[in-house]
C-alpha cells in the first residue's frame, strides 16, 4: 500500500491510500494516521479511492483514528470510497460512525 500526506486549509489533512489495506499493511497506516489524529481538534481526510481491497484490520485502524479524533474534538471522515468499501462499512454497521463522502472536497467542506 501507498501511503501521501497533503496539507489543505482550513487545517485539514488529506492522506491518499493506494492499494491493499490490510494485516501486512495497516500498521503503516496506523503510524501515519496516529501522528495526525493526535494534533489538537485534528480534521483528517482518507481518500480511499485507491484502495482495491480493505480487510478487518484496515477497518479496525479506521475506526480506531476516528474515535480518537473525535476525542480531540475532531474527526475522521473517508472520500471516494469503492461499493465495496461502502458494502463492508455497512454491513458492519460503521456508516453512522465512520462518515463517508464521495470526493475529497465534499469531505473537507461538508461541517
Amino acid at each position: 500500500m501507498q501511503v501521501s500526506v497533503a496539507h489543505h486549509p482550513p487545517n485539514t489533512a488529506v492522506l491518499v491510500l493506494r492499494g491493499s489495506l490490510d494485516i501486512d499493511t495497516a500498521p503503516a497506516l496506523k503510524a501515519n494516521l496516529g501522528r495526525l489524529v493526535e494534533r489538537p481538534a485534528p480534521r483528517v481526510v482518507v481518500d480511499v479511492s485507491g484502495l482495491d481491497f480493505c480487510d478487518s484490520m484496515g477497518v479496525g485502524v479506521l475506526v480506531t483514528a476516528h474515535g480518537r479524533a473525535m476525542e480531540r474534538g475532531g474527526w475522521v471522515r473517508l472520500a471516494a470510497p469503492s461499493g465495496f468499501l461502502r458494502r463492508l462499512f455497512d454491513t458492519l454497521g460503521l456508516t453512522d460512525y465512520l462518515p463517508m463522502f464521495p470526493d475529497v472536497e465534499k469531505a473537507i467542506k461538508t461541517d
